[in-house]
C-alpha cells in the first residue's frame, strides 16, 4: 500500500475511533447506565458527570499502563534474575546491583553522568536566558531566535555526525576538514588532535552538543517568561537609577526563577536520559561512558538482561525525584 494512503487510513481510523468512543461512552451513560429521566433524574445526572471523566480517560490510562507501568514493573523484575541458556531465568536477588556497582565501566558511567548533569543543564540554562534577553533587544530578535532555536529541529544522532566531522582530525600532510582541527593549526598548533580521544575534556567536547540543543528550547520558555514581566518593575528600577544588569539580575531574574527552575530540571532529565550523542560519538570509549550507553552495551551487546535492567532501574531512580520535583513546581505556578 502507499505510504500516504496508508498514513490517510490511519488517522482516519484513528480520529473516526476516537470520536465514536467519546459518543458511544456518552450514549452508555446517559441512554443505558444512568438514565436522565424518570424520578431520580436529577442523582442520575450527577452520577454519570462523576463517572464521565474516568470513562474519557480510560483509553490513555490503558496506555500508560501498559506502555509505562508494566515495562518499570517487568524491568525491576528482570533486574532480580539472571538469564541461562534455553531462554529460563533463575533468582538472583540483588546479585546484579553488586555486580553492576563492582565494574568500573559503571563508576565511570556514573561520574560522567554526574558531570553532566552538572555542565549541561547550568550552561544550556544560562545560554538560553542569556540569548533570550539579547534577542528581545534586537529589531531581528525573531530571526536570531529562529537561528539558535533550529538546532532543536535535529535529531540527537544528526547532532552528534555534525559534531564529529568539527572535531574531525586527519594526518598532517592532509587538508583538514574539521573546522576545530584547522582552527587549531591556524593559531599555531602542531598538529591535529584527536579531540574526542582527549581523557576527561572529551566528555566537555560530548556535552557542547546537547547544550547547543537545549539552549534553544530554554531560549523560547524564558524568553516568554521575561515578555511576561510587568513594565511597572522595570520603569520603576530605571526611575531608582538602576544599570541594566542590576535591573536583569535583580529585577527580572527573581521574578522568573520559577521559569529557570523548570526549564533547569527538564534539561537535566533530558542530560540523564542522554545516549544517542555518546552513542554515535565514541560509543562510551576513550572514558566517556554514560549510564544509558552502559544500559545498552549489557542489553543488546552482552546479552546481560540482569545487570542491562539493574541500569535502567538506575536511571530511572536519578530521573523520578527530578520529574517529582517538575510536576510540583509545574502545580506550584498554575495555582
Amino acid at each position: 500500500m502507499n505510504p500516504a494512503l496508508q498514513g490517510l487510513i490511519t488517522i482516519i481510523i484513528g480520529v473516526g475511533g476516537c470520536v465514536g468512543y467519546f459518543y458511544g461512552a456518552n450514549l452508555f451513560l446517559d441512554k443505558v447506565l444512568f438514565k436522565a429521566e424518570g424520578p431520580n433524574a436529577g442523582r442520575n445526572i450527577n452520577r454519570a458527570n462523576m463517572i464521565r471523566p474516568w470513562v474519557f480517560l480510560m483509553p490513555a490510562l490503558l496506555a500508560l499502563g501498559l506502555y509505562l507501568a508494566y515495562p518499570v514493573f517487568a524491568t525491576l523484575r528482570l533486574s532480580f534474575l539472571e538469564r541461562l541458556p534455553g531462554n529460563e531465568y533463575a533468582f538472583v536477588g540483588f546479585e546484579n546491583y553488586s555486580k553492576m556497582f563492582a565494574e568500573p565501566k559503571f563508576m565511570e558511567a556514573m561520574l560522567n553522568n554526574v558531570l553532566w548533569l552538572v555542565v549541561v543543564p547550568a550552561a544550556a540554562t544560562a545560554f538560553g536566558l542569556l540569548a533570550a534577553q539579547l534577542t528581545d533587544r534586537l529589531k531581528w530578535g525573531n530571526i536570531a531566535k529562529s537561528i539558535v532555536f533550529m538546532p532543536m529541529a535535529i535529531s540527537f544522532v544528526g547532532a552528534a555526525v555534525i559534531f564529529k566531522l568539527v572535531y574531525e582530525a586527519r594526518p598532517e600532510d592532509v587538508a583538514q576538514i574539521g573546522i576545530l582541527n584547522h582552527l587549531y593549526l591556524t593559531f599555531g598548533g602542531d598538529a591535529p588532535v584527536q579531540w574526542l580521544q582527549v581523557p576527561f575534556w572529551n566528555n566537555f567536547f560530548l556535552m557542547a552538543v546537547l547544550i547547543w540543543i537545549q539552549t534553544g528550547f530554554a531560549m523560547v520558555i524564558l524568553s516568554a517568561a521575561l515578555r511576561g514581566i510587568p513594565e511597572e518593575t522595570i520603569e520603576a528600577a530605571v526611575i531608582d537609577g538602576a544599570n541594566p544588569f542590576q535591573i536583569f539580575f535583580k529585577i527580572k531574574v527573581p521574578q522568573i526563577m520559577s521559569t529557570i527552575v523548570v526549564v533547569w530540571t527538564t534539561i537535566t532529565i533530558a542530560t540523564l536520559k542522554v545516549f544517542d550523542i555518546v552513542f554515535a560519538m565514541t560509543n562510551g570509549q576513550w572514558e566517556t561512558q554514560v549510564l544509558a550507553n552502559y544500559m545498552y552495551d549489557k542489553l543488546f551487546r552482552a546479552n546481560d538482561w540482569g545487570m542491562g535492567s539493574a541500569s535502567a532501574m538506575i536511571i530511572m531512580l536519578m530521573v523520578t525525584p527530578i520529574l517529582v520535583w517538575n510536576v510540583y513546581n509545574a502545580r506550584k505556578e498554575m495555582q
